[in-house]
């Protein structure tokens, strides 16, 4: 499970650390956007108490968390939140409390097969009657992130932009490239790179997410959303021909061991963070990294690249033309109730609309699929490269190693996370990691 991995709190950290660096750099912005948004009337026909488990601690967004209650309580005087902080052991503490039958009355939950555990177990209350003010703000395809069973139980309040490109900006003009909209640009850009004198990508291949990562964007790209969904559920096997061809694609990259920094041996060595700073340092050890949006924090906080003139970043490059060529791959925060009350009801239409949204955003580190929150609330022109795609997103996914069971999708050094990593030692063999992927998710799945 994603938010179960080592660096969760660091990622959540950096992009912090980002929005704050990075807004020194180039100035706040509009924060008449943020204070008319804290603008609504009062209510106080609403009373009660609300329980709130959730994964943000003081160092991993508590502290914006609070404020968008705080707004909600200018709004709801009779309402009171209270956030328990619970960290990254949620899921566990979730389902003790669940089965001794004293479960929070809402949570945030970053995992949707646990939630989908929960609503099979009828644990979880269907959010229905906040689908107004959803439907209002979000895309059908956001929406479907949240419903199970076909009816909607949660909503995506946060998330993390994962189809991301960082590249360092003086290996670029050295090079004479410019940022690629198609793969096979970035492939043929990164060969022009490399005989400037700089491998073209750098990879964390230590931690085999980073991989996994790598492969989703390529096959939702090549592919489409409704396969990435069959894949995800294990309704297609890994030795389908949709899989065959994404491998091709990715091993134009992994096969490519010249243009690795430090090759494959040195990229099954370096961790998610090393290949971030092989990328950003003086001299640039590879020119681009392929991950999310907390990749920037990580450069501010561990390099001395600056925004725009040392670093930037790219949507990830369509593959395919089609509706889903520019599809957004996230990780992200669903919010789920588990008692359905008038004062449960109202936090959740809070958190639904833009006014929520547009509180955490000022702040940074928080990426949302709601369109009606104005891109430039986001406090640096950074994080509005990262997020804004978010806003328009028609296509959304969410990371596939979080949608299946952990023994398969996010378990060091086995299921896909080693299976990946077997491929960057030999790209080549395809029709051999696809038979073990196979072989991996269907024992995963039996369980």
């Amino acid at each position: 499970m994603r938010r179960g991995r080592i660096r969760a709190a660091a990622a959540v950290t950096a992009v912090v650390a980002l929005a704050v660096i990075v807004a020194a750099v180039f100035g706040g912005t509009s924060k008449g956007a943020v204070k008319s948004s804290r603008t609504a009337a009062v209510n106080t026909s609403v009373k009660g108490n609300v329980s709130f488990d959730g994964i943000w601690t003081s160092s991993t967004g508590q502290k914006p968390f609070q404020k968008v209650i705080d707004a909600f309580h200018k709004k709801f005087p009779g309402v009171h939140v209270n956030y328990k902080p619970v960290g990254n052991n949620l899921p566990t503490v979730l389902a003790t409390a669940v089965a001794g039958g004293h479960p929070p009355d809402m949570a945030d939950i970053a995992q949707p097969g646990t939630i989908k555990q929960f609503a099979n177990q009828h644990k979880l209350k269907p959010i229905t009657y906040a689908s107004s003010a959803l439907k209002k703000n979000f895309s059908p395809g956001w929406l479907k992130l949240g419903k199970f069973n076909g009816k909607q139980y949660a909503f995506v309040f946060k998330a993390a932009n994962k189809s991301l490109v960082w590249y360092n900006v003086p290996a670029f003009k050295a090079a004479g490239v410019t940022t690629p909209k198609t793969f096979s640009q970035l492939l043929k850009e990164a060969k022009t790179i490399k005989a400037s004198g700089t491998p073209a990508y750098s990879i964390g291949g230590a931690e085999g997410w980073t991989l996994t990562d790598l492969f989703e964007n390529i096959y939702v790209r090549t592919i489409g959303v409704p396969k990435y969904n069959a894949l995800s559920a294990h309704k297609i096997k890994w030795t389908d021909s949709s899989v065959t061809t994404a491998l091709k694609s990715m091993g134009k990259i992994l096969g490519d061991t010249s243009n690795i920094a430090g090759g494959s041996a040195g990229a099954l060595q370096d961790s998610f963070n090393q290949s971030v700073t092989n990328a950003f340092a003086s001299p640039s050890k590879g020119a681009m990294v392929f991950e999310a949006d907390f990749v920037g924090g990580v450069i501010l906080s561990q390099t001395k690249a600056k925004p725009k003139t040392g670093f930037n970043t790219f949507v990830w490059p369509q593959i395919t033309a089609g509706a889903d060529a520019k599809a957004v791959e996230i990780e992200g925060d669903l919010m789920v109730t588990f008692r359905d009350n008038p004062a449960i009801r109202a936090f959740v239409k809070y958190l639904a609309s833009p006014k929520a949204a547009a509180i955490w955003a000022h702040a940074g580190g928080f990426g949302t699929g709601n369109h009606n929150m104005k891109a430039s609330v986001y406090p640096d022109s950074i994080t509005r490269a990262t997020e804004a795609p978010l806003l328009t997103a028609k296509s959304v996914v969410f990371d596939m190693s979080d949608l299946q069971p952990p023994a398969f999708g996010s378990t060091a050094g086995q299921g896909e996370w080693g299976l990946f990593q077997k491929f960057l030692q030999n790209p080549s063999n395809i029709s051999g990691i696809q038979k073990d992927l196979e072989k991996a998710a269907a024992s995963a799945y039996k369980h």
